[in-house]
């Protein structure tokens, strides 16, 4: 077996899912699991259509609380950055009341980020459905709005709208189609570059912090949600039962546990949990790679669900 750790991650075949790792208490009952994030001390947030909207988790698993009832019916997007003095911050979006939102990691509300003003493009409220988010080093500020007009929003760290690009359409012509999740990569020689998911054309788009697009990326992809970058790889959460490692030109290196069916089932993404394949998946929606290679998995369905795998000796 080769080998691949770069920054914590191996290759996905050498990885065995940790059973009952999320221990919620009695009386507290999570809906379907959207997003995830991890803050300095290694606490793992994790967002959901719940009035435990964002349940907070320790390393070790250990329910520590909740906060954010009032997204209980549009959780969806989450991501956590640190501004200029070092504090850090969760970003979300809300598909049911069409807003983006900055909280302190404590549920405190800072900025708010609602539609974006392109009265041509959003005539209605119920037109913007933003899916992810993400902050690049300098603050600005990106969001997908992947279930609305399929846009690319940019905004300043103060919430000034600067750009949007994309839009509805053909991938021959520049445009997306279900553009899910987006991770902002700020490491490569200090220059800011944005993936997207772009879901329905089962691809993913690089482009310049600008907007500027840099490539396009295809393959073996089904229904892919989001993505993580983990050294040289990249961590898919494919909403088609199952979770894949890429190198960086997107090519699919290695697949996390047994390869499921269960997106074929009529049933899905209701799938009982009797049902749930203990080394496989129903339905990824969001991965996070912690420090010590260590992979989390949200899953889109009713009762929620999330595991953390961990690689062998």
């Amino acid at each position: 077996m080769t080998d691949m750790r770069k920054n914590g991650i191996r290759e996905a075949a050498s990885y065995s899912p940790l059973s009952g790792w999320a221990k919620l208490p009695e009386g507290v009952a999570l809906g379907y699991t959207h997003g995830l994030a991890e803050d300095a001390t290694g606490r793992i947030y994790v967002f959901n259509m719940s009035r435990h909207a964002v349940a907070i988790f320790t390393p070790d698993g250990e329910y520590v609380g909740s906060w954010g009832e009032e997204y209980a019916a549009g959780a969806h997007g989450l991501c956590l950055a640190s501004g200029a003095d070092g504090t850090e911050y969760l970003y979300v979006t809300d598909i049911r009341r069409h807003r983006v939102a900055k909280h302190t990691l404590d549920g405190r509300e800072v900025l708010v980020l609602d539609v974006p003003p392109l009265s041509d493009i959003y005539e209605t409220p119920d037109k913007y459905r933003p899916t992810d988010v993400g902050v690049a080093p300098n603050g600005d500020i990106y969001v997908a709005d992947g279930y609305g007009e399929y846009l690319i929003h940019r905004y300043d760290k103060d919430g000034r709208w600067l750009q949007s690009w994309g839009g509805r359409g053909d991938a021959e012509d520049g445009k997306l189609y279900e553009p899910h999740g987006l991770w902002v990569d700020g490491s490569e020689s200090g220059a800011t570059t944005v993936y997207v998911a772009d879901r329905r054309h089962r691809r993913f788009v690089q482009y310049a912090a600008d907007g500027e697009l840099l490539g396009t990326f295809g393959g073996d992809y089904m229904l892919p949600c989001d993505l993580v970058g983990a050294g040289d790889y990249y961590c898919i959460p494919d909403l088609n039962s199952r979770v894949v490692v890429a190198d960086r030109e997107f090519n699919v290196v290695a697949q996390l546990g047994e390869t499921s069916p269960l997106w074929q089932d009529a049933r899905w993404p209701a799938i009982p949990p009797a049902e749930w394949p203990e080394r496989g998946f129903v339905s990824p929606h969001a991965v996070h790679v912690d420090g010590e290679g260590a992979i989390y998995v949200v899953e889109w369905v009713p009762e929620g669900r999330i595991t953390k795998w961990v690689p062998q000796a």
